[in-house]
């Protein structure tokens, strides 16, 4: 089959970002299927434009995958305006070079942003394949929640886009079970769980990361990373502060790896707490995250305390547990369970700072329970999260969809 996928932040691993994408398009190329990817010339994690990337690039097995980058907006990162624009912008581009993309069988849309998915309905009504809808990111939800989406007129706007594309969704696809209440509530008929996981053979648990320690001056430091996006739902300024409680314990370092439009302000906050056991990071690609995992001793997932984020499968804390990390979780619902369940890390409840260092400080004073925890998440992930597991499940929805 071949199958058109609309995505403005896909990457590849050379990349910095979220790679379920083009690991699942590789997998689909390996099984004899083509994949069609259109995507943005703009990071969604930086913000960057890659000048050389617009246009098409062929790649993946048997050069079954084809890239197609379109023009995107580039001020993604100044303001929710800007960030509006941009997603208007791939709308458009990404809805012109689908038109000319032949021998569709499948339509592929994926949310956020969700203003992508409206075109992947309209290439697959026009092209009269089924509309394959994923869910990564309940927006709007999370956007009124956090407060970054507060017009009235703009929030029912996207409540109604986002009632129009579950109803007239051919399938539903959630990665995480939270979701699948909500979208169903919402008009979503047809839901299908493929929830997040990793790739356990990129990764290493024996690996102690010594060359990425010493490219940043970690020799010798207890590591707690957090990496990923450095945004509003975040909440990185509550590391920063259990940051602060740990000064008196100099052998602690606490390393934020990503990027993302709150970072400038995270550095201000850093340097008004006058903190010196923490180091900002630039993002690297898929590529070099092994290695900074390896460097770890414990890895960090946090979010805002809002109920809503309860319902999230974050992909980092897969990748923390097939890189066999202890995890301390701040954040609350089903991915509480299943770290607690499988003794995979430590839960601290969100926006509390001090339970946050003390959680650190616990782990790293007490290693060995650390690196048990370490492993009870690496066999987690290889029995039931395994990536290559995953994918195969999506490709055996979307024959099933072309079968009806």
């Amino acid at each position: 089959m071949h199958i058109l996928l609309i995505h403005q932040a896909f990457v590849s691993l050379e990349e910095p970002g979220g790679t379920r994408h083009y690991e699942m398009a590789h997998f689909l190329a390996e099984r004899g299927h083509t994949v069609t990817v259109i995507a943005s010339t703009v990071s969604y994690l930086t913000g960057t434009v890659n000048k050389t990337a617009r246009g098409i690039q062929q790649g993946g097995p048997g050069e079954r995958i084809t890239i197609i980058r379109t023009y995107t907006y580039s001020a993604i990162h100044r303001s929710f305006v800007h960030r509006i624009f941009s997603f208007f912008s791939f709308m458009i581009s990404s809805f012109i070079a689908g038109l000319r993309v032949k021998d569709v069988d499948l339509v592929w849309g994926t949310s956020p942003p969700i203003f992508q998915a409206i075109t992947a309905w309209a290439l697959a009504r026009l092209k009269r394949v089924p509309f394959l809808f994923e869910v990564r990111d309940l927006w709007p939800a999370f956007a009124i929640d956090v407060g970054v989406l507060r017009n009235p007129i703009l929030i029912r706007v996207s409540l109604w886009l986002e009632h129009f594309l579950y109803l007239h969704a051919d399938t539903v696809v959630v990665n995480s079970p939270g979701f699948i209440e909500h979208v169903k509530e919402r008009g979503a008929q047809q839901v299908k769980l493929v929830p997040n996981g990793s790739d356990p053979r990129m990764f290493d648990p024996q690996d102690r990361g010594e060359g990425f320690r010493r490219e940043f001056g970690l020799q010798g430091k207890y590591v707690a990373l957090y990496a990923g996006a450095h945004g509003m739902s975040n909440d990185l300024g509550i590391l920063l502060e259990a940051a602060e409680q740990l000064q008196e314990y100099p052998d602690i370092a606490i390393v934020l790896l990503g990027d993302g439009k709150e970072k400038p302000a995270l550095q201000e906050q850093m340097a008004k707490l006058g903190l010196n056991n923490v180091t900002f990071l630039p993002p690297v690609p898929k590529t070099r995250i092994p290695e900074a995992f390896a460097a770890a001793d414990t890895c960090i997932a946090i979010l805002k305390p809002i109920p809503l984020y309860a319902t999230v499968y974050p992909n980092k804390v897969f990748d923390y547990m097939a890189a066999g990390r202890p995890v301390i979780l701040a954040i609350d619902g089903v991915i509480r369970d299943i770290v607690e369940e499988a003794d995979a890390g430590l839960f601290v409840t969100p926006g509390n700072p001090a339970a946050l260092a003390e959680a650190i400080r616990t782990l790293a004073e007490n290693p060995e329970r650390g690196d048990e925890m370490g492993r009870n998440g690496r066999k987690l992930v290889e029995a039931q999260f395994d990536r290559a597991i995953l994918a195969e499940k999506l490709t055996h929805l979307m024959a099933e969809l072309l079968d009806d």
